[in-house]
C-alpha cells in the first residue's frame, strides 16, 4: 500500500508525515507524533478516552481515519496548556479532585473545552450532556461536573480581566 502524505495542524504546529492510509488518527497521534495523552480505551468510539478536537468539534480519534484529518486542525490534551501554564480546565480538575486514575481525564477535559468554547456559562445538565460520551470508572461524575463549573468561573474572570 502506498504511503499517504498527511498534512495537518496539531496543537498549533504544522505537521507533515508519510503514513499508512489505513491508520487511525489515534494511531498517528500516539505512535507517529508521540502525543500519548490521547488514550485508546475501547477502539469503538464508546468510551471517549481517545477524544480530540478536530476543527473545533469533539471526535473519537479511534473512529477517524488519519487521511480524514488532511488539512485540518487537531487539538489534543497536550495542546491546551499555554506557555507552560495549565489551562483553567486542567487547574479546575486538580482543584476539584476530579482526577483519579487519569485515563479518562484528557477526553473529559477536551469535551469540557468544546462545551465552554461554545457556551461559557453552562448549567449542570449541559455539562453532563457535554461529557456524556466520556466514560469514567473511578470518580462518578460529580467532581468532574464541579471542575467544569470551576473552570467556567475561572474563564469568565480571565475574559473580564482581558477586557479591562
Amino acid at each position: 500500500m502506498a504511503a499517504f502524505h498527511l498534512e495537518m495542524k496539531v496543537n498549533g504546529e504544522q505537521v507533515a508525515v508519510d503514513i499508512d492510509p489505513g491508520l487511525r488518527l489515534l494511531d498517528v497521534l500516539r505512535d507517529v507524533l508521540h502525543l500519548t495523552g490521547t488514550k485508546e480505551g475501547c477502539g469503538e468510539g464508546e468510551c471517549g478516552a481517545c477524544s480530540v478536537i478536530l476543527d473545533g468539534e469533539l471526535v473519537d480519534s479511534c473512529l477517524v481515519l488519519a487521511p480524514q484529518a488532511q488539512g485540518k486542525e487537531v487539538v489534543t490534551i497536550e495542546g491546551i496548556a499555554a506557555e507552560g501554564k495549565l489551562h483553567p480546565l486542567q487547574e479546575a480538575f486538580i482543584e476539584a479532585g476530579a482526577v483519579q486514575c487519569g485515563f479518562c481525564t484528557p477526553g473529559m477535559i477536551l469535551a469540557a473545552k468544546v462545551l465552554l468554547d461554545h457556551n461559557p456559562n453552562p448549567n449542570r445538565q449541559e455539562i453532563a450532556r457535554a461529557i456524556s460520551g466520556n466514560l469514567c470508572r473511578c470518580t462518578g461524575y460529580a467532581k468532574i461536573i464541579k471542575a467544569v463549573e470551576i473552570a467556567a468561573s475561572k474563564l469568565k474572570i480571565e475574559v473580564g480581566a482581558a477586557n479591562v
